[in-house]
């Protein structure tokens, strides 16, 4: 493994081979230059994926697996090795093997079914060969349930009754076994609901130019945030300074009802802010999606996140994310 090397206030590592060895092999000369490198693999590079990758010195080789040859030109244009391989066909990730040091998995499970077999075939080509030193899984609050307001944080057991839910505990679950069975350093991220102005439907606008109605304050549900690029800085943060098997909030520092938000994106907007409705007339005018959403109500603590991590947040708050967006 790789000697642990404290990360400065930001974490973001320099690319100075001098200042930071652990970017190299330990053994100088026994491989090429380009095999020497830390090499850190993005599974499911999407947006926060290539968040990521910029924000990741230039000394890391950078990876990332994708099952579309149309991504891959976009790819190499982010400083990335695209690797062809799908995580719905086990066969194509035997190539993974042995490959990266450390990984980011942002892949979705399945739409439908109860576990996640595509991080479970991934880790079974990961244990093909010698097991990376550290995995880093962007999992989702929606595990903890309906809390009812409560403040929760990552000591609580998870209660999710959808079976969205439930494919992510079961990922969980995968990527605990593997730290725990083959020493790997597993840290897994709770995340909320993203956003970013320049994140495709990042923002509330589209919905607040549409007039979709919320729910009134006193049916309203508490929601958690995060921006899209202090969630790739998490993801970074827990590559190096991640504890083994360890569970983090990746939220930021809002308390907010869904409705206050909406009417606070609309108040900055300089939109009309939604109409409220009562909870029994709301499921015959909103998408089952966003329905499912309205059913749960928890306050995220993201102490650990900021404690363990040691995670300066840029936005703090919701309101800072969206006027950094305005500006």
């Amino acid at each position: 493994m790789y000697p642990w090397v404290p990360l400065c206030a930001d974490p973001i590592l320099p690319s100075n081979r001098s200042a930071h060895p652990i970017l190299y092999a330990s053994r100088p000369g026994a491989l090429p230059a380009r095999f020497r490198r830390l090499r850190v693999l993005i599974v499911g590079c999407g947006d926060v994926g290539l968040r990521v990758a910029r924000a990741l010195p230039a000394g890391v080789r950078l990876l990332a697996l994708s099952s579309s040859v149309e991504r891959f030109a976009l790819l190499r244009t982010h400083g990335i090795t695209p690797l062809p391989g799908d995580l719905d066909d086990p066969a194509s990730l035997r190539r993974l093997a042995g490959l990266a040091h450390r990984i980011v998995h942002l892949a979705p499970p399945p739409s439908e079914g109860w576990g996640d077999p595509r991080t479970e075939a991934l880790i079974r080509a990961l244990r093909l060969r010698t097991a990376p030193d550290v995995l880093v899984y962007g999992s989702t609050s929606g595990v903890y349930g309906d809390r009812q307001g409560e403040l929760v944080s990552e000591t609580r057991a998870p209660g999710a009754d959808t079976p969205r839910a439930r494919r992510r505990i079961a990922a969980e679950d995968t990527l605990r076994f593997l730290g725990r069975g083959l020493a790997a350093r597993s840290s897994i991220l709770r995340i909320p609901g993203i956003y970013a102005s320049d994140r495709e439907g990042g923002t509330p606008r589209t919905r607040l130019l549409k007039g979709m109605p919320v729910l009134r304050s006193s049916d309203d549900v508490y929601t958690n945030h995060i921006h899209a690029d202090d969630l790739a800085r998490a993801c970074i943060a827990a590559l190096w300074r991640g504890k083994p098997q360890r569970v983090y909030n990746a939220n930021d520092d809002s308390s907010l009802l869904m409705g206050d938000y909406f009417d606070l994106a609309a108040d900055l907007y300089q939109l009309p802010r939604p109409p409220r409705l009562p909870r029994s007339t709301a499921t015959d005018q909103l998408p089952l999606m966003l329905l499912s959403f309205m059913s749960e109500s928890r306050r995220m603590d993201n102490t650990r996140l900021k404690r363990e991590l040691r995670l300066r947040l840029r936005y703090p708050t919701v309101k800072t994310g969206l006027l950094a967006g305005q500006a």
